[in-house]
């Protein structure tokens, strides 16, 4: 399943149905799982662990050093899950010991042509990152996030599951979860009400939701006091705990 002209060093451990595509470099400390498909003119360096039935097209770069002037070749760490669709020309750095040494990507995600994952970032599953979409270091993606194209977030964001932002958008604070974002800079627009349905998500928690976006966006009320409320809210319903999830862990504010 290696074609010829691939390069793979010997001490890869690539399970025994891995496909590697002619002219696609293996290096070292390098571990893919069973089902994974490499194509050509890839390149992957160590240590990066990939999981199975992963799909990497041609020119993607994975586990590369990454681009922070403080990195100093230190032996950090790229992890990637299951079932991942890493599309053409894709950077994944690994991380730096500034933070945990480790970038993540988790599992059924869409990684569209051009995008970027910076150092020490920490992506969930069932994400889609639409062409040129560039998470810079440190970045957070809760899951079934969905960026459009050219999304450029700046370093230490939290973006927060289910967030919808528009192709475009450049965000600068963190997002909550649920919101539809768009803009430079990203502004919120309401919920991701058709999103939610499309999980599963009923008419009971969809109103919850909107109501909880109002208390943070259209009272006047600072985080804190939004917090208050919320946490009443959630004891009726849960979905609304995991907004206030994403508020309590923001670091760098919340978009407004």
């Amino acid at each position: 399943m290696i074609h010829p002209q691939a390069i793979v060093d010997p001490s890869a451990r690539l399970a025994d149905d891995v496909e590697v595509g002619p002219w696609t470099l293996i290096g070292p400390d390098v571990e893919i799982g069973a089902g994974t498909k490499i194509a050509s003119h890839v390149v992957i360096k160590g240590p990066t662990r990939i999981g199975e039935g992963n799909q990497i097209f041609q020119f993607a770069t994975v586990g590369e050093d990454c681009q922070d002037k403080k990195y100093a070749g230190e032996p950090t760490r790229l992890e990637i899950g299951d079932h991942n669709v890493i599309r053409e020309g894709c950077t994944i750095h690994r991380g730096t010991v500034q933070d945990n040494s480790l970038t993540r990507i988790g599992s059924h995600n869409l990684l569209m042509a051009y995008a970027h994952v910076a150092h020490d970032c920490m992506v969930g599953d069932h994400i889609i990152l639409a062409n040129n979409t560039a998470l810079a270091g440190h970045v957070h993606v809760g899951d079934h996030a969905i960026l459009g194209g050219f999304t450029a977030v700046h370093q230490f964001c939290r973006i927060g599951a289910h967030v919808m932002c528009g192709a475009g958008t450049v965000v600068l604070k963190d997002i909550p979860a649920y919101v539809m974002a768009t803009g430079n800079t990203a502004k919120p627009h309401g919920i991701n009400l058709e999103g939610l349905r499309r999980r599963g998500f009923d008419a009971d928690a969809l109103s919850a939701l909107r109501r909880a976006y109002k208390v943070i966006y259209r009272q006047g009320l600072t985080v804190e006091q939004a917090l208050q409320e919320l946490r009443d809210m959630a004891r009726l319903q849960p979905s609304v705990q995991l907004l206030i999830d994403s508020l309590e862990t923001s670091t760098r504010g919340i978009i407004r």
